[in-house]
């Protein structure tokens, strides 16, 4: 393979610190890069001084002749006094950029949502960035860096990403670096993983699971011992091994290795010990939205608006639920009635005595009293210990404990909560809602500015948290590892999701193709795969069938899920054989509906 770009003996420092020391590093045609490493050790500054647009104290870079270089900054370089035409293909004429498919591809993939002649200036955060994707993807390099592409994305747009970055070269052509906390993307898009720590940078081979692997066997062989780090690194790892969608059907690593490490390693979480805790914290009755519609008034500026309804929900005690949906669909109105922040404008909200709900927001709410407080202050007003796990593993943590489990060194207590890093003021956040003891946890993207090893750490933190948890987020492998199910809001309606993520992109798929053909497109569409009238009746009764036994049996999980409330919670095989008849009765739902997708499909 061809020699693109290197770097040699780079050294970079600030007044305070050394980032870099005598950094030697190479990219070769077909190298696809993931790089990882915790947040201020220089992740950004080691894509910047390779892309050109940082110097380096000393070191240089060198780049192969002729070689083209794009790069997606972290910030907003948009001009707001273009339209997104303009900002995308600029002054090329229409005719060329409609005729080239590569353009195109883009353009449908990451703007189809979006009027052509928009201004740039009326955009949200996500649109942004999604247009200054498109600006960069339509352009032709040899190496793309991008720094955070994922951030603001929705899932749909990540896995559109995804997919162009795998085929956008031939395997042996271009190159690829990208610094993202987005673990599911980096296993998606990158064939080798740079670790950036400690000053320098350690290349594994493969993408972020294989990363890890490598790491568990390079902790366990190392003599310096980094234990905690080590534990995460592992505990990840067996949920990697144990049924992390889309990596057991073919894992990229070696799988008897994977399996040796993980082998004294329990389950990640006791669902059955959480679960009678969460009963025992909760009663029966958590939250139950009942037939629920919500109706926004007509403004100035727009006419009324429908944004749920029909939503029948009941949310059981101990239930790790992800929520997904388009940037728009209702998700935070959702949230904002089980919280009781928001009122339905149909049907009602049931709530239980016990319920105590606490939301971790995008927006710090919860550090603004304490802005200027330096955090061992912040912490001397809380409680004084808090109990972690559940039986014979719970442990009482004191709030220093806790920080120190999420990151927080000795001398960081002494920092002004204003002068933390975003990862930092977040991890405090959320220790700050914990304490609060909810019985009822709500993460509204709680993934932002956190780097792998910090979201590793909160994900073992929530492991051993014996509540109700709703998750909403865009980083679908922080919403796979903490949730146990997910559920999807799609045209105004609440929708289970036995088949994950996965099944959610199917059903996005197929509503884009239903609002972009014509109603009697259904009939027409039949036809031309071959069914005739006598076919067509035949699968739209089964579709009618699947439909009720699905609901019967959503019903039934749903009021088999209420029932561990009654059942007496010392009783561990009999709760074990509950959850068990539980979740084949989930297995079957998820069976029923793969059949009533195909079905749906052949009809068009």
């Amino acid at each position: 393979m061809a020699h693109l770009l290197g770097a040699e003996g780079l050294h970079l420092e600030y007044p305070t610190r050394v980032v870099f020391d005598s950094v030697t590093v190479g990219i070769e045609e077909g190298d696809r890069i993931g790089i990882v490493g915790r947040n201020g050790d220089g992740k950004s500054s080691l894509l910047g001084m390779l892309a050109g647009r940082r110097e380096p104290n000393a070191g240089r870079v060198t780049v192969r002749s002729g070689t083209t270089i794009g790069v997606l900054d972290q910030g907003d370089t948009l001009d707001d006094d273009l339209t997104i035409a303009e900002a995308v293909v600029g002054d090329t004429a229409e005719h060329e950029w409609a005729g080239d498919p590569k353009i195109r591809d883009v353009i449908d993939g990451l703007l189809r949502d979006l009027a052509w002649d928009a201004p740039v200036r009326s955009l949200s955060g996500g649109q942004r960035r999604r247009v200054s994707l498109a600006k960069l993807l339509t352009g032709d390099w040899d190496v793309i860096a991008l720094d955070e592409p994922t951030n603001h994305l929705d899932v749909e747009a990540i896995t559109w990403l995804a997919g162009h970055l795998k085929k956008r070269w031939s395997a042996n052509s271009g190159a690829l670096l990208v610094v993202t906390h987005d673990r599911w993307f980096l296993d998606e898009v990158s064939t080798e993983t740079w670790e950036v720590h400690d000053r320098i940078v350690e290349p594994f081979e493969g993408g972020y699971a294989a990363y890890i692997l490598q790491r568990v066997e390079r902790d366990r062989m190392s003599a310096a011992t980094e234990a905690k780090r080590q534990n995460l690194a592992r505990k990840e790892l067996a949920w990697l091994r144990r049924g992390a969608p889309a990596r057991t059907a073919k894992p990229k690593f070696r799988i008897d290795a994977a399996n040796d490490l993980i082998a004294d390693v329990p389950e990640i979480r006791d669902k059955v010990s959480l679960q009678s805790l969460a009963v025992s914290r909760l009663g029966k009755d958590v939250v139950d939205l009942l037939d629920v519609g919500v109706t926004y008034p007509a403004t100035d500026t727009g006419p009324a608006r429908e944004v749920l309804h029909d939503v029948e929900w009941r949310i059981a005690p101990g239930e790790r639920t992800g929520i997904l949906g388009v940037n728009g669909a209702g998700k935070s109105t959702l949230l904002g009635l089980v919280s009781g922040t928001i009122e339905p404008t149909a049907g009602r909200v049931k709530r239980g005595k016990t319920v105590k709900v606490q939301t971790l927001t995008q927006r710090l709410d919860e550090l603004t009293e304490a802005w200027n407080d330096p955090v061992r202050v912040v912490i001397s007003r809380l409680r004084t210990s808090y109990t972690m796990g559940t039986g014979s593993k719970a442990q009482d943590l004191t709030p220093g404990q806790l920080l120190e489990r999420l990151g927080f060194s000795s001398a960081q207590l002494s920092t002004p909560v204003k002068d933390l890093s975003g990862g930092q003021q977040r991890r405090l956040q959320l220790l700050l809602v914990l304490l609060d003891q909810p019985n009822v946890l709500i993460l509204d993207e709680p993934t932002n500015d956190l780097d792998t090893d910090m979201l590793a750490a909160i994900e073992d933190l929530l492991d051993s948290w014996s509540g109700t948890l709703l998750v909403v987020s865009h980083d679908r492998y922080f919403l796979e590892r903490v949730t146990d199910q997910q559920y999807a809001i799609l045209d105004g309606r609440l929708r289970h999701l036995p088949g994950g993520v996965d099944e959610y992109l199917r059903l996005r798929q197929l509503q884009d193709a239903a609002h972009t053909k014509p109603k009697a497109g259904a009939s027409a569409a039949s036809a031309r795969r071959g069914l005739d009238g006598a076919a067509l009746r035949t699968a739209q009764k089964e579709i009618a069938s699947l439909e009720r036994r699905i609901e019967k049996l959503t019903q039934q999980v749903d009021a088999a899920k209420h029932g561990l409330a009654d059942h007496d919670q010392s009783d561990y095989e009999g709760l074990g054989e509950k959850m068990k008849t539980i979740s084949e009765q989930q297995a079957e739902i998820e069976e029923l509906e793969l059949r009533w997708f195909e079905l749906t499909e052949e009809l068009g």
